[in-house]
């Protein structure tokens, strides 16, 4: 069973309610992960999940530190979280780059995934800003400049592009979605499905490792609750989880 850490995927909102002359304010947590977390799950792979806010303190910041996990997930939550460490941020201290150590570990045979978001890839005016971190190098797609977000709340239709990769099956019949971030394939990369004839997941061999790109959402509100209903979800989940460890789909 994949060792699997998905890192991001939460945030707080700080809401200001004015009502006439008075106001008040109230904060929430909330996760997006849920829904992917539970279909993996249901695939036998437990999905460990490091929040947000732990991200700079806590993410490993070694290639042997990261060794404990098969694949790694990055999901919405932007460059400035892994390399702005409290060290570097609070005191001014260096610190190890936790970007390169993922690259490094890719290259050694891990298996890296990023989802899309609005903290995705270059995201909402570029804040994501991985297009030059390390990680770029060893990703199955290329990031364009400045604000990377397609919004379809028509709906984007999903496409098998390579009906000859292991995940191209698992994608058939899929529901539409209703946004992602555009990206461009690499070099190295393999599109296997498309979204509205842009990349939706791509796969890549890096080295003695493994990398997959999924622009969209794993969950609301770019994945609509009829994808994430979808009998289809929870094998593709499983699917992609796998591809990355480098075992059997």
């Amino acid at each position: 069973m994949p060792r699997v850490l998905l890192a991001g995927e939460s945030w707080i909102v700080h809401e200001t309610h004015q009502k006439g002359f008075d106001h008040f304010t109230s904060t929430v947590f909330d996760t997006g992960a849920d829904a992917f977390i539970a279909a993996a799950a249901t695939e036998g792979i437990y999905v460990e999940q490091m929040y947000g806010h732990d991200v700079p303190a806590l993410f490993p910041r070694t290639a042997q530190a990261l060794a404990q996990y098969d694949v790694i997930i990055l999901s919405d939550i932007g460059y400035n979280s892994f390399v702005l460490t409290p060290e570097t941020w609070k005191h001014g201290q260096r610190s190890d780059n936790p970007l390169i150590a993922l690259r490094e570990w890719t290259r050694g045979g891990g298996g890296l995934m990023m989802a899309g978001g609005y903290l995705s890839f270059q995201g909402i005016g570029g804040v994501a800003n991985f297009r030059r971190s390390p990680i770029a190098d060893v990703l199955p797609v290329r990031m364009i400049a400045g604000d990377d977000r397609v919004e379809a709340p028509q709906g984007a239709r999903v496409q098998v592009a390579d009906t000859a990769h292991p995940l191209a099956a698992l994608c058939a019949g899929a529901p539409v979605l209703l946004g992602y971030n555009e990206v461009t394939v690499h070099d190295e990369g393999t599109v296997v499905v498309t979204v509205d004839d842009d990349v939706l997941l791509a796969t890549r061999e890096v080295g003695e490792g493994r990398s997959l790109a999924w622009t969209s959402d794993i969950g609301p509100h770019w994945c609509p609750q009829e994808f994430l209903d979808w009998q289809g979800f929870a094998p593709l989940v499983g699917g992609m989880l796998r591809w990355l460890a480098g075992e059997d789909v």
